[in-house]
């Protein structure tokens, strides 16, 4: 029994790192979701200060990280890129301001290695949670 305990500790440990990092995650991706909605509506269409679209994206960056709290295994990335007409067959743009906010959560699970007897535990170098909203910047409420 006791070199059965021996040869299964290690093997539970890494089982045990890898649902506590997956866990982690999806709290992390759940948070990220409501998060960045609400940084885009609320910081992504009226930047405060100069109105341009790299205020608004910082302005959106920085919420976010604050709205996570996690600088230590989470980064957030955000870029901005203005929606092309409607489509094939248009003949007009309903709002020419449209803007698409893309908003990135790089999550790095801990710990990176980890070696023991018999097992050697490697993290992924990152694992990667997108959202992207749509709105008018210069028309509050107006979302897409």
């Amino acid at each position: 029994m006791t070199v059965e305990l021996a040869v299964m500790t290690p093997v539970v440990i890494v089982v045990a790192l890898i649902v506590l990092n997956l866990m982690w995650f999806i709290e992390a991706c759940a948070a990220f979701d409501q998060a960045a909605l609400d940084a885009v509506i609320s910081h992504g269409v009226a930047p405060a200060g100069e109105q341009t679209q790299v205020a608004a994206v910082d302005e959106v960056e920085s919420a976010l990280s604050e709205a996570l709290g996690r600088e230590e295994t989470c980064e957030v990335e955000v870029s901005a890129s203005a929606v092309e007409g409607g489509g094939e067959g248009t003949t007009f743009v309903i709002s020419p301001l449209l803007t698409r906010y893309t908003c990135t959560l790089t999550y790095r699970p801990w710990p990176r290695l980890l070696r023991m007897p018999g097992i050697t535990y490697a993290a992924p170098l990152a694992l990667r949670h997108e959202r992207q909203l749509v709105v008018d910047r210069y028309r509050p409420g107006v979302v897409v």
